[in-house]
């Protein structure tokens, strides 16, 4: 346990953090920002220098950018994501980031850096935690079309003319507006992929369901409670957020509601062909509380689990 922690402070120390847009650009090799809380990269007039960017590190702020057709991978957690195709990638303040490698580095056409700070005073500070593509990992990138692609890049555009003018007390009523467009546009695209790339949904859906009617058959719930979210979106080498979406778009419910689903599934099942209790079909489901099981079952059902069980009699 000893060394564990000890290794765990390490990798915690190794970790450079970006409290401001101002240190992201002295890392970057850049001209101070020309607004302390936003700052538009492009990256066909800028030279980024790639080779001082912490192999991994914290971000203080939000990060919008899009990577075009170029060869290379960045590391994200514990996997690499291809930008091949190209794509627009969200990251939110907290979030950790591995930077260049010795297996080549990703350039950004654009990159778009927010300090939640901009937001202040504004409706987006709340609106833009609704966005979930900013919990999404890099495999779950928005790959544009040519068409989407011109619509975001105009955006962008927009902004970076409205920095390089002279700022007045438009300014930040005006990139607010341009932040928000580009979060909706990013909100339809991210539907739109959902649907279009419908066949690989259906695989993971039935990946999923074979998940857990595999957790439920090994009676894993007695031992390690109920599946989570974080738990199937695991293996299925899925962001939690990026499951939930997906299977909203399917199904019409998100992750916890599909295990929901699945939970009293598997109770009227063990209510109605078996002799165990309400609380022992209750701990047999991964509950603590046999009352927290009833609540739950009667939600659904609108029917108490003993009241589902006499209906068979």
């Amino acid at each position: 346990m000893t060394i564990l922690a000890v290794g765990m402070k390490k990798e915690e120390k190794s970790l450079h953090k970006f409290e401001s847009l101002s240190d992201a650009h002295r890392v970057f090799g850049l001209p101070q920002p020309r607004h302390p809380l936003i700052s538009l990269i492009n990256g066909a007039h800028t030279q980024i220098e790639l080779f001082k960017i912490p192999q991994r590190h914290v971000l203080g702020f939000y990060k919008i950018s899009y990577k075009p057709k170029l060869s290379g991978k960045l590391k994200y957690g514990q996997g690499y994501y291809d930008f091949d195709e190209g794509g627009l990638l969200f990251a939110s303040p907290g979030q950790i980031i591995g930077g260049n490698d010795n297996e080549g580095a990703v350039c950004s056409e654009y990159t778009l850096l927010i300090h939640p700070d901009f937001f202040l005073g504004y409706p987006l500070t709340k609106k833009i935690r609704q966005y979930g593509f900013f919990s999404y990992a890099a495999n779950e990138t928005l790959h544009l079309s040519e068409e989407e692609k011109s619509i975001i890049m105009s955006i962008f555009r927009n902004i970076e003319t409205e920095l390089n003018n002279r700022i007045d007390d438009f300014s930040q009523d005006v990139m607010i507006s341009q932040i928000e467009l580009l979060l909706n546009y990013a909100n339809r695209f991210y539907k739109r992929q959902f649907i279009t790339r419908k066949v690989v949904s259906n695989e993971l859906l039935q990946r999923l369901e074979e998940l857990l009617n595999q957790y439920f058959d090994q009676e894993m719930p007695s031992s390690q409670g109920t599946p989570t979210v974080s738990y199937l979106a695991e293996k299925l080498h899925l962001s939690p957020s990026y499951l939930s979406d997906m299977l909203r778009s399917l199904t019409g419910q998100n992750a916890q509601q599909h295990i929901h689903t699945k939970v009293i599934e598997k109770a009227k099942e063990k209510l109605s062909t078996t002799n165990l209790s309400v609380s022992e079909v209750a701990y047999a489901l991964g509950f603590e509380h046999s009352q927290s099981f009833s609540k739950l079952f009667k939600i659904k059902t609108k029917l108490s689990p003993q009241a589902f069980r006499n209906s068979f009699n």
